[in-house]
């Protein structure tokens, strides 16, 4: 895309394309792109915050993440919840939007990002408890996807409409960096992550990927399996071995940083699985656990060679897990954020 002389250019004409990582209201309409070089921080003078909700724990919840031993989880209208006790209760924080937040990551204990619609990103450095805005750009009119980074001041986000951003300095300023990737057809990206041993991964629409062996400087465009979204990529622990997900169950895994491979087959009681992936965690004891509609909950114990399939009764959507402590989970999707058993189940059943 060529530069603008004022500062900001219409990207591409009004049309509708889905790309929500829920069957949710996350589709668009239009999309204006920032191609300024450098984006300064957002304007704290303009800042309002989330609306305090004794339901915040049962509202649309996208995303949960561990800071430390905490566990911090980002939704619909801003909503930011941590809980200090295995998820058997949660505290709001202090959120200066009141827009949906799609995903947040945690470099330690201490500091985590949250991103969202807008374009925001939203920083802590108290272990999620409270939270300020480094970024917005309204003009975006789309999201922000997904959030990474790799010390308290390198990270990049991704979203809508190929958005690529990256911060040197902790999220001070965010660069507009979409032209390292090949995607003139800016397509959405989805998620971002590091893979053990070999570099960072993109996922996104129409089965696009890029890597990158050198810390996000460089990407190399992959021709990948499938042709359908791709909502997440999750390392399996294992050097240079990676799974990606999406659409009507998609599951594939390489073991070579996404040069060849295999689709996994998932098997429900009623035959192939068939709703869409959403997310996934690596738990301590090297099992992988993924989630996505229908109340799908997939585990693997084999590094993502193979995965039993559960769906839970209440068909509820999930977008998120993570591990809960004494083997359970914490799932994350419409309702908001629950406890269940290692395999996806209420406790108790």
């Amino acid at each position: 895309m060529s530069e603008p002389v004022m500062g900001v250019v219409v990207g591409r004409p009004p049309a509708l394309r889905t790309f929500a990582l829920l069957a949710t209201a996350l589709s668009l309409l239009g999309v204006v792109t920032l191609s300024t070089p450098v984006l300064a921080a957002a304007n704290a003078a303009d800042t309002v915050y989330s609306i305090k909700s004794s339901k915040a724990e049962k509202s649309l919840m996208l995303d949960v993440v561990h800071a430390g031993k905490r566990l911090v989880a980002v939704g619909d209208r801003g909503h930011i919840l941590y809980s200090d006790d295995q998820g058997q209760t949660w505290t709001q924080a202090k959120v200066p939007t009141r827009q949906m937040l799609t995903a947040l990551y945690f470099v330690d204990e201490q500091h985590g990002w949250a991103v969202g619609h807008d374009a925001q990103v939203l920083a802590s450095s108290d272990g999620g408890a409270t939270w300020s805005r480094q970024f917005q750009d309204l003009k975006r009119e789309s999201p922000l996807l997904d959030v990474w980074f790799k010390d308290t001041q390198t990270g990049y986000a991704v979203g809508a409409y190929g958005a690529f951003l990256e911060t040197t300095d902790g999220g001070q300023h965010w660069e507009d960096v979409s032209e390292r990737l090949d995607n003139e057809d800016q397509f959405h990206l989805n998620a971002i992550t590091e893979i053990k041993g070999s570099g960072l991964f993109i996922v996104g629409e129409q089965g696009s990927m890029f890597r990158s062996a050198d810390g996000g400087q460089t990407w190399e465009r992959l021709e990948g399996p499938y042709e359908g979204s791709l909502f997440g990529v999750i390392g399996t622990g294992q050097p240079a071995t990676l799974l990606v997900y999406g659409l009507r169950g998609n599951l594939y895994r390489s073991t070579d940083f996404g040069g060849t491979w295999e689709q996994v087959p998932l098997k429900a009681a009623r035959g192939a699985l068939e709703f869409g992936l959403s997310g996934a965690t690596l738990l301590d004891d090297g099992s992988l656990v993924i989630v996505g509609n229908g109340g799908s909950v997939i585990r693997s114990t084999d590094h993502g060679q193979s995965f039993s399939v559960f769906n839970r009764q209440d068909r509820v959507s999930l977008s998120a897990v993570a591990a809960a402590g004494n083997g359970r989970l914490i799932l994350a999707g419409q309702g908001g954020v629950r406890v269940s058993a290692a395999t996806g189940a209420e406790l108790g059943q």
